[in-house]
């Protein structure tokens, strides 16, 4: 694991996805909202991981907890909110329910095998259309995105992070 820093332990919230194809971007747009609305402590990063996979390993690396925000088939009703962690997330990235699960396994099985895998928890919402070509997010997406960013933020509060609203 990196050094903690001054603040606690190194944060990274990622958002995968792209953002070209509906709500297949709702992590980045979830990252987008969160930078623009909120600062965060030093020892938080926030990142647009796009579809990048293994070009994630060094920042991944550097951190001590790992929140990935992203779109994640789970069956249940577009919107629905998921929260992976453990045998839940091995589970998940196992059955392929990530829509780019297999870059994202792939990256994390490279950061174990350096012994620098941080904890991690994915924070899932279940897309409503995730094929067709539009930077907007469905209604069902855009309506949660809101409650996604009180997950977050709660994760990083309880992952040693700190952060206050910007002013307008």
């Amino acid at each position: 694991m990196s050094q903690n820093t001054q603040n606690g332990q190194k944060i990274l919230v990622l958002g995968v996805g792209n953002i070209l194809y509906t709500d297949e971007g709702v992590g980045v747009r979830a990252v987008e909202k969160l930078q623009a609305e909120y600062d965060f402590s030093d020892n938080v990063e926030l990142m647009d991981g796009g579809t990048l996979g293994s070009k994630l390993i060094y920042p991944i690396t550097q951190s001590d907890y790992l929140i990935v925000v992203d779109a994640v088939l789970g069956g249940d009703e577009p919107g629905s909110i998921y929260r992976l962690t453990g045998d839940d997330l091995r589970k998940s990235l196992a059955f392929n329910n990530s829509l780019h699960d297999t870059d994202l396994v792939d990256t994390l099985i490279v950061c174990g095998m350096v012994d620098k895998q941080p904890e991690a928890v994915i924070i899932g919402i279940e897309p409503k259309d995730y094929s067709t070509m539009s930077i907007e997010l469905s209604e069902d997406t855009a309506k949660v995105l809101p409650r996604v960013a009180e997950i977050v933020l709660n994760e990083i509060t309880q992952a040693g992070g700190s952060y206050t609203p910007k002013t307008q």
